[in-house]
């Protein structure tokens, strides 16, 4: 039976794209993971080396090698620099007009309607990261219960609550609401719950209880195809909230990188799906929007690592296909996504050499069907 283990190692771009700048990026030339090896002094990865990232773009630590599989770089069609645009293009899906973004916070109405919806004021409605919202609003969450409302450079409303001033079943409840609210033209790409734990800012921490809730993806797109051929699809980490779940044969909510690749190399010796679709989102959630390049180094020598047990439990029939949905440069001023190019590394399946630049994430869900339904 053949297999397709597919990767997104997220926000783990190889350079900008030209059309940076019209997408807000702070530092239009972009390079996250060339630049955080250049932070460091250089990246020691061999399991990703031998597939031939150093060969996709100069990365110091990584030189060019006689790869494995194949190697290339895609860039992004879709209007946008975020995961679901990233994820929703992987397969198939080219989002033509932009999602709307909110730098200076939500309108009046559609704040005022959410508040009615859930029956309290709220904090915030301004654009800014996570860790710096709890921080300035935090505390007066605690003492008047109130959600704190923001977002990013990227089409998302952010919900963040303590977990015991509001229990999560609740803050799932407003977050569902403000799904149903946000329609066109506030047709926000994605609601993020924020839940988080401590007692003072200094100690306030986002916990593992995020859950998102994006907009339906428009079909046909290579997870309704492989549904409709009876192929079964195993997702892994955020995938499962980025696709409406019932693309899914299996949907693993996994909340770390050391718990994805732990499912996904179970998923491979299992061997019980025909698609294994995963995300590691440590990379650009923990040190990427925190602008930490010797943590960024860091996870992702723990990933080359693990990736390299994944490879020996692969076998012929399986295809290994590495890549990313957006940059996320740490090195920059931003803490936001970065419009960048994305790896391409494919092992298994005879594919070999170079595959060039793709002229869309696409070319991922391409492969995939190709493999799967040929």
């Amino acid at each position: 039976m053949n297999r397709v283990i597919l990767i997104v190692l997220d926000g783990c771009g190889v350079g900008a794209m030209p059309d940076a700048a019209l997408y807000g990026d702070s530092d239009p030339q972009s390079a996250t993971l060339p630049h955080v090896a250049e932070a460091i002094g250089g990246l020691s990865l061999p399991t990703l080396q031998a597939l031939g990232l150093g060969n996709i773009v100069p990365i110091r630590g990584l030189s060019p090698v006689h790869a494995r599989g194949g190697w290339g770089r895609l860039a992004e069609a879709s209007a946008g620099k975020d995961s679901v645009t990233g994820h929703w293009e992987l397969m198939g899906i080219v989002t033509e007009t932009a999602f709307p973004t909110y730098p200076h916070g939500f309108p009046v109405d559609v704040m005022a309607d959410f508040e009615a919806r859930i029956g309290r004021g709220t904090l915030g409605n301004m654009a800014g990261s996570g860790t710096e919202m709890l921080k300035r609003f935090g505390a007066e969450h605690l003492a008047t219960g109130k959600p704190i409302v923001y977002t990013s450079a990227d089409s998302v409303f952010q919900i963040a609550a303590h977990e015991s001033i509001v229990p999560l079943a609740a803050l799932y409840e407003m977050c569902a609401a403000a799904r149903e609210l946000l329609v066109p033209p506030n047709n926000i790409l994605r609601v993020i719950a924020r839940p988080f734990s401590g007692g003072s800012p200094d100690s306030f921490r986002r916990t593992e209880n995020r859950r998102d809730f994006p907009l339906a993806p428009p079909e046909p797109n290579c997870l309704a195809r492989l549904q409709a051929a009876g192929k079964t699809v195993h997702a892994i980490g955020v995938v499962a909230d980025l696709f409406p779940r019932t693309y899914f044969a299996r949907a693993q909510r996994t909340q770390t990188n050391t718990a994805h690749l732990a499912a996904i190399l179970e998923a491979v010796r299992l061997g019980q799906e025909d698609f294994v679709f995963a995300n590691c989102e440590d990379f650009d959630m923990l040190f990427g929007h925190r602008n930490d390049p010797a943590g960024f180094a860091a996870c992702l020598e723990e990933f080359d690592s693990a990736l390299g047990e994944i490879i020996e439990e692969l076998k012929t029939e399986d295809l290994l296909i590495l890549t990313a949905d957006h940059g996320n440069d740490p090195t920059t001023v931003s803490t936001d996504h970065s419009r960048e190019y994305v790896p391409l590394m494919i092992y298994g399946g005879g594919v070999v050499g170079d595959l060039g630049a793709g002229s869309s994430f696409g070319e991922v869900g391409r492969r995939v069907e190709e493999w799967l339904l040929s």
